[in-house]
């Protein structure tokens, strides 16, 4: 991904039918900013970033708010918002780990989260994929992915995918699978390899196959299908079709309950009070993040797997009770 000149196809994005000199004016700017960050000559910082959102016509809180990764308490249209959400973002990551993941100096990454120095707008946005997986869905809050050359594929793909994910969730292990040593190892790819490990039909996975070579994720080479493309597949923007793969996958995980199949499973009921009630839900919601880190960072594929997530409420006292 080149990151500069993502910003700088962001900012033209934002800028829509306005002059650069009419958008420059009105973010307070005495020279042509908006030239110099559409070329490449510089870029603005994430907070000045902001600025161009609501300058445009786009609430940065209400773009955070469909973002769904974390809203800070401080308006990102301040310094110390910016970083405050910077550091939402990042977690329980350290600033040499960020530093490591975006290649900067880790004292950079440090001034960067205490709000001593801006973020500039390129980093800004490797830092949301490299912290969330979800840089698409980010832009999709600000603009048209579409009209961003650089990631306008991405993003078809990733709309596919989704389509996928409603339509077929195997496709999804099956995916995953084809980069098993046991799978690249074959001369040739075995019909029903796919599903006789999956335990589904032969006709479901011709047509996951068919549906991942598709949408680019899978490529035939005479022989075998391969991998193409890395693509993580988030639902979080659908709340019909996470709640049908949620419910998909957790039926998975029950009838391995039920028979005794393999993998880990627990459960506990319990009362506690509402507050720590919610500290619960910030730990599993801590927990999801740092599973989907180390996911991110394993580089060698020998096992695929589900994780599931429930922590519900069975009855909540009423408030004044």
């Amino acid at each position: 991904m080149q990151w500069d000149l993502l910003s700088s196809e962001l900012v033209r994005a934002l800028r829509g039918k306005r002059t650069q000199k009419h958008l420059s004016q009105k973010l307070g700017c005495r020279s042509n900013v908006l030239f110099a960050w559409e070329n490449g000559r510089d870029s603005p910082s994430a907070r000045k970033f902001f600025e161009l959102c609501h300058a445009t016509g786009k609430p940065p809180m209400a773009i955070l708010a469909q973002f769904k990764r974390g809203e800070p308490e401080s308006s990102v249209l301040t310094q110390a918002g910016t970083s405050e959400w910077l550091r939402l973002l990042a977690g329980n990551r350290s600033a040499p780990e960020l530093a490591r993941g975006l290649g900067r100096d880790r004292y950079a990454v440090g001034r960067w989260l205490r709000s001593q120095t801006e973020m500039p707008l390129p980093v800004l946005l490797e830092f949301i994929e490299l912290t969330t997986l979800g840089l698409l869905d980010f832009l999709a809050c600000v603009v048209d992915p579409s009209s961003l050359p650089q990631v306008a594929l991405s993003y078809q793909r990733l709309e596919a995918a989704r389509a996928s994910a409603r339509e077929k969730p195997w496709s999804h292990a099956i995916v995953h699978m084809v980069d098993l040593p046991s799978y690249a190892r074959l001369p040739r790819h075995e019909p029903g390899w796919f599903a006789s490990r999956l335990g589904i039909t032969t006709s479901d996975e011709q047509e996951c196959l068919a549906l991942l070579v598709q949408m680019g994720r899978l490529s035939w080479d005479g022989a075998c299908y391969r991998s193409t493309a890395v693509l993580n597949v988030d639902t979080r923007s659908d709340a019909e079709a996470t709640r049908q793969l949620a419910a998909f996958w957790m039926r998975q995980g029950a009838e391995r309950v039920a028979t005794g199949g393999s993998g880990r499973f627990a459960f506990n009921t319990f009362a506690v009070s509402r507050k720590d009630f919610e500290q619960l839900r910030e730990l599993q919601s801590r927990y999801f993040a740092e599973l989907r880190s180390l996911i991110a960072e394993s580089n060698v594929a020998e096992a695929v797997a589900v994780a599931t997530f429930q922590l519900y409420p069975l009855f909540v006292e009423p408030d004044g009770e």
